[in-house]
């Protein structure tokens, strides 16, 4: 092999790569990796990389300084997954070792220097696939890999020495639950946002008179604040109930889950309609020329023809909306509304910061992985339309 092609991987320095590493070497060199409590109440002492790892921290801060060096795509997402990964063999190995030292009461937890390790590697192998294109199975096929084993390394004990794995233990049943009650929010909410927002976005199309009624309204929905959403829905849905007591039996209330259905609701609206819009006027006036020509009804033209060509930049505002109301959804526990906020608050009540993580990291876990299945939906769609 030629000294031209040993060094091809490395010819040039990759800018975006280099704005994910340089932070991650920083960070490895002046924040903790763990932070080691005797307790769940009182501060800890901060454990670095070096500290802990020894020679595999050289590996990690070696491939972290390599990463913008590598300019092949691949070559740099795999060395960035391989870093990831890294990260991770090390916070289980030295959790377990500290919390057998410290004893069963200390808290191990995760610190800065972790997390800007991990969010730069994760944000580089992001950035090297993005430029690979692969093809959406194959994407769809690496995240369900990915997601497999890191299932795996949770049911097999390997983090049971942090402390995020302690508080999990002690709120098994509260997670399920916050679980359970946060995807009930964000599917309960789309599928009447789809049943209003998709004819709103059909009418919006065909009448500039409905786009001129509707979209300023949906807008100013668009820019509530969702603490004032859910206040100004508590006042009439509470005297809704008083007025109709039956409506108890069915679950309707001033609080909790009613009102957070209702506000992400009206939230999902917006993007649904305008995406609505954007997919019908996509549509080449020669498609509809072509479905008339063959006797098509209106109902299956727009079935068979308008439908499927606007269904990638449709299914776009259902992704934004997924995405959306899943974070939203958190502010819900605020007025009893479950999901994963109750856990977040609950954290915070109690200045438990692996509480807070407990019900932040799945949040982050959920969206992006209806990110990356809708993207791998719509990207077969357009490929189908091909």
């Amino acid at each position: 092999m030629s000294a031209g092609a040993a060094a091809a991987p490395f010819r040039g320095i990759e800018g975006a790569a280099l704005v994910f590493a340089v932070p991650a070497v920083a960070g490895l060199m002046a924040l903790p990796f763990l932070t080691v409590r005797p307790n769940r109440i009182v501060s800890g002492d901060p454990l670095y990389l070096w500290e802990a790892a020894g020679g595999l921290a050289v590996a990690a801060l070696l491939a972290a300084a390599l990463v913008p060096l590598i300019s092949g795509p691949a070559l740099r997402g795999g060395l960035s997954v391989a870093g990831v990964a890294l990260a991770l063999f090390l916070v289980g190995r030295e959790a377990d070792a500290r919390l057998a030292e410290a004893g069963d009461l200390a808290r191990i937890s995760l610190g800065g220097g972790f997390w800007l390790m991990v969010a730069s590697f994760a944000l580089a192998a992001a950035e090297g696939l993005s430029r690979l294109e692969p093809p959406p199975l194959l994407r769809l096929g690496l995240t369900a890999l990915m997601a497999a084993a890191f299932g795996t390394a949770l049911v097999s004990g390997w983090f049971d020495g942090l402390s995020i794995m302690q508080e999990y233990r002690a709120n098994a049943g509260a997670f399920r639950s916050a679980f359970w009650g946060h995807l009930l929010l964000v599917g309960g909410s789309l599928l009447p946002a789809l049943a209003i927002g998709l004819p709103l976005g059909r009418a919006c199309f065909a009448s500039p008179r409905w786009r001129r009624a509707a979209i300023p309204i949906l807008n100013i929905l668009q820019t509530t604040p969702s603490i004032a959403m859910f206040g100004l829905l508590m006042v009439p849905l509470a005297a809704l109930v008083a007025a109709v007591p039956d409506l108890r039996r069915l679950g309707v209330a001033g609080v909790g889950a009613t009102p957070a259905l209702i506000a992400l609701t009206l939230y999902s609206l917006l993007p649904i309609v305008t995406n609505t819009v954007a997919g019908f006027a996509a549509i080449p006036a020669q498609s509809r020329e072509a479905g008339r020509a063959m006797g098509m009804t209106r109902r299956g033209l727009l079935i068979q023809v308008e439908l499927p060509l606007a269904a990638p930049i449709i299914l776009t505002g259902v992704r934004i909306v997924v995405v959306q109301n899943i974070g939203l959804a958190a502010i819900a526990a605020l007025i009893g509304g479950g999901g994963f906020g109750t856990l977040i608050f609950r954290g915070m009540g109690q200045t438990a910061m692996d509480l807070v993580l407990l019900g932040t990291l799945p949040i982050v876990a959920l969206a992006i992985v209806a990110t990356i299945v809708l993207d791998a939906v719509i990207d077969l769609l357009k490929g189908r339309r091909r």
